[in-house]
């Protein structure tokens, strides 16, 4: 079997990225040929089965050369024409069994998700697939939503793991930091108007007010990014703050390791490696409720600074910690399930 993956491949270290070379990982640990076809615009040299091409053409190109004979593109955030496009492209490959992920969590109570149709542009591209993948029953409902039938939709759920953090030293400014302020707050997550960042900055002033020791990192970068330093520089607890920036995933597992309290606030989401990662890890999570969160995640409402500075404080406060390990985490059983599902579907087209 040679499988391509398509998806996005760090830097930067997002849980898609990080699901997309787990995956891989697992399936070369198997026997399985795997090559990975970057769909971002993030470049580097091509090594290993790593594919950058940088127009459709070269993505056809690359198709026809490697002649692989599954093709699962991976896909989060939006259903944009860029994606489905593929999506159309992979379906209808000639020789090929065609499955998508599709990671988003917040997609389905968008507009265009609460809109979704079977004669839309997204519900034709996505019954061209022989399979579509969902990480939770939300996104599963969103594709019956667009006429895909139940038998060619499964959930399964993103990779998650019990991680041993690396022994690894942290980057000497996020080690610092680490080291000089408790409790110790961490988010991960891209410096984009949906992860609320602003809002986390301003509820830091009552959290330091009543825990004077207190940090926040945030890890991640984006479009925001120039932004928030500014608003960060002129904080009144600027010394509290640290945007991070990109940081490799094993040490952002060191990082979540060493936090008190993982934050997860977000206008809107889907399940997050992140959040996962953290309960696996023992610490707890405080997140917004979008409805879909795993066993053992705290959650706060309204999305208010005043709301998450109160309910943070109530946490990591406690007279008994709330670490606990999420009693969902299946690890490398996740990805031996997309595995099972690969040949299930070579047996049904032999």
């Amino acid at each position: 079997m040679h499988v391509l993956l398509f998806g996005p491949v760090p830097p930067p270290h997002g849980g898609v990225q990080t699901h997309v070379m787990a995956l891989a990982g697992f399936l070369r640990g198997t026997g399985v040929r795997v090559s990975i076809m970057n769909i971002t615009r993030h470049r580097k040299a091509e090594q290993d089965g790593e594919y950058y091409p940088t127009s459709i053409g070269g993505v056809l190109s690359r198709m026809a050369q490697l002649r692989p004979d599954m093709l699962h593109i991976h896909l989060g955030g939006d259903l944009t024409p860029r994606g489905l496009g593929l999506c159309a492209a992979c379906g209808h490959w000639p020789r090929a069994i065609s499955l998508m992920t599709f990671h988003s969590g917040g997609y389905p109570t968008s507009p265009a998700g609460r809109a979704a149709t079977p004669r839309s542009m997204a519900g034709l591209a996505l019954r061209s697939l022989d399979h579509l993948i969902a990480v939770n029953p939300e996104i599963e409902d969103l594709f019956h939503r667009f006429g895909v039938p139940p038998a060619r939709t499964s959930v399964l759920e993103p990779h998650s793991d019990t991680p041993t953090p690396t022994h690894e030293p942290l980057p000497p400014l996020l080690a610092d930091f680490v080291a000089q302020h408790r409790p110790l707050f961490v988010a991960v997550g891209g410096l984009e108007p949906e992860y609320c960042v602003p809002l986390q900055i301003e509820a830091m002033t009552a959290m330091v007010r009543a825990l004077p020791g207190a940090g926040l990192v945030v890890i991640g970068t984006g479009s925001q990014e120039q932004e928030l330093r500014a608003r960060v520089a002129v904080s009144p607890v600027r010394n509290h703050i640290l945007l991070a920036g990109d940081v490799p995933h094993r040490l952002t597992l060191r990082a979540i390791a060493e936090a008190d309290l993982f934050l997860r606030i977000t206008a809107y989401d889907g399940d997050s490696l992140s959040v996962r990662e953290a309960l696996n890890l023992g610490v707890p999570v405080l997140a917004s409720d979008n409805g879909m969160r795993p066993n053992g995640v705290l959650l706060v409402s309204p999305l208010a600074p005043d709301a998450v500075a109160r309910r943070a404080i109530e946490v990591v406060t406690a007279p008994v910690p709330a670490r606990r390990v999420s009693p969902g985490s299946d690890g490398d059983r996740n990805l031996g399930r997309v595995l099972a599902l690969y040949q299930r579907l070579r047996s049904d087209r032999a």
